[in-house]
């Protein structure tokens, strides 16, 4: 499976930020369940999922302090790269 995502290390903080479809941010069980699913593949890292709204807009999933600052820059300046996982 390939996904999009990225490794970010924001004040002290490592993280991944993982593109999903809307389906799965919409509902909490299912972002968990994603979240569960993808965390060996960055592991000891907070993983935070993002979804587009149609309109372009980024909704996000995970810990809030990451959240907020996600919500702080536009996606274009997330280092975004694809990532093979089996």
């Amino acid at each position: 499976m390939v996904i999009h995502g990225a490794v970010i290390l924001e004040q002290g903080v490592t993280f991944a930020i993982i593109v999903v479809k809307p389906l799965v941010t919409q509902y909490t069980a299912r972002s968990l369940k994603f979240r569960q699913e993808i965390a060996p593949f960055f592991p000891n890292m907070p993983i935070i999922l993002m979804s587009q709204a149609s309109d372009g807009q980024p909704r996000y999933f995970g810990r809030k302090d990451i959240v907020d600052f996600l919500k702080s820059i536009r996606l274009e300046q997330i280092p975004w790269k694809k990532y093979s996982i089996y």
